[in-house]
């Protein structure tokens, strides 16, 4: 099956965490703070590789991380910054927020490489922290941490001319005739269970990239069938093209076929409407009595409309240079540019559970309490004995809300809070 979804977890590096040390030298036995700084920790990238046409290689591996930064040392040394990873996609990847759905990147067009997750900063080291009245400073900041995020990997093929139609009325008959593309073609119906791609070179005008997009039932943009999996390959493309068959040879109405085909374009995406649409009625080679020919039925019901239609023979090669030469003075007439999604989410705004807190009230003990891994985390990189550390912690609560919240929840002054077994007196 084609794989051209995925859902993975991808994660950036954690930044070090800032070193506490100070001189020790056999001549200088109270030398100053000599903690050095954390490492940046690594990115988390997404690039296109030319050479990759599915997300296959995404079902063997779930979890994709990029390095943490390594602490800061002793005598000033610096942490090594956190390797980036760079994750390889084919073209037209688009990266959602698995729970929103919302775009993060569209590797589509000039933007073939982008940073998804940042990595986290490195902590300062004890050394930054020194003073005038604080030469000692005994605690460093912690790295920040890196970003954890579930997505979703979505692949819509970048084609220019998209192929539409029932199972059995020629699209990848037509397909293989008018580009290099080879795909299997069999008389039953969902033959095709990939998207084939061709290129189209025509002389004395633009080629064109043209996709054969299977599928299509009823119901498909409910899900029924393959529809649903592959509706989403023509949302790049700028024409249409549908395919009927114009012989009947399978007792279809062709006039139906296309309005039933529009009603699922327009179902799943409304956008898909507004494209134009040339209809390609097909197999005309196996029209033997005129009278039963679907053509001036089609023609009637639908140049009205602007749509015009093109009787060929895919096996034949009757008629397709009409077709095609048609579809590339459509496809002039359009914008160039290609379609890329716009970025709606923003994975470094967002709040994570592994960095709340809590706050409540102890009515037993009469203390307020604070707790939460960020919380914790800066109580063990502080020295509260200090009066600057204690300073440094309290800016840490107020920068963080965490003192605005225990004014919610009624603290007044004087009141105690309680944090891991440290107990402070609340004062403005």
């Amino acid at each position: 099956m084609f794989a051209d979804s995925a859902k993975i977890i991808i994660k950036s590096g954690k930044g070090g965490d800032g070193h506490v040390s100070f001189r020790r030298e056999k001549y200088v036995p109270n030398g100053g703070p000599d903690g050095g700084d954390g490492g940046r920790g690594g990115d988390l990238i997404f690039q296109v590789d030319e050479g990759l046409n599915t997300l296959g290689d995404f079902r063997h591996r779930r979890k994709y991380a990029a390095e943490n930064g390594e602490d800061g040392k002793k005598r000033n040394c610096h942490g090594k910054n956190g390797e980036d990873l760079v994750v390889k996609v084919p073209a037209g990847t688009i990266v959602r927020d698995a729970e929103s759905d919302k775009v993060i990147a569209d590797l589509s067009g000039d933007n073939t490489r982008q940073i998804i997750l940042k990595g986290g900063k490195g902590g300062l080291g004890n050394q930054h922290f020194a003073t005038s009245t604080m030469q000692a400073p005994k605690y460093a900041q912690p790295g920040q941490p890196g970003i954890e995020l579930e997505v979703r990997l979505e692949l819509k093929v970048i084609a220019d001319v998209g192929l539409v139609g029932f199972p059995n009325v020629g699209k990848s008959t037509l397909l293989s005739r008018v580009t290099n593309a080879r795909p299997k073609i069999a008389n039953y119906h969902f033959t095709t269970l990939n998207p084939n791609l061709g290129v189209v070179d025509l002389e004395d005008a633009g080629g064109f990239v043209i996709a054969d997009i299977p599928g299509l039932i009823e119901g498909a943009s409910q899900g029924v069938g393959l529809g649903h999996a592959f509706l989403k390959h023509i949302e790049r493309t700028k024409v249409m093209i549908h395919i009927v068959d114009a012989a009947s040879v399978e007792g279809r109405d062709p006039i139906a076929d296309i309005y039933a085909i529009n009603q699922e374009l327009e179902n799943y995406n409304p956008e898909l409407l507004r494209k134009p649409q040339v209809i390609a009625a097909n197999k005309i080679d196996a029209i033997y009595d005129e009278s039963e020919s679907a053509l001036p039925a089609l023609k009637k019901e639908f140049e009205s409309q602007g749509i015009l239609v093109f009787p060929i023979s895919a096996v034949s090669g009757q008629g397709v240079k009409e077709l095609l030469y048609h579809v590339s003075e459509l496809l002039s007439q359009t914008d160039s540019a290609p379609v890329v999604y716009e970025q709606e989410f923003f994975p470094e705004t967002m709040v994570f559970q592994e960095e709340a807190y809590t706050v409540t009230y102890n009515e037993k003990d009469n203390v307020y309490v604070a707790e939460g891994p960020k919380i914790e985390k800066m109580l063990g990189y502080t020295n509260i004995d200090s009066e600057k550390g204690f300073l440094f912690f309290q800016k840490f609560l107020r920068d963080q809300g965490i003192l605005e919240d225990l004014e919610k929840a009624g603290i007044s002054e004087g009141d105690t809070v309680r944090m891991y077994g440290l107990e402070f007196d609340y004062y403005k």
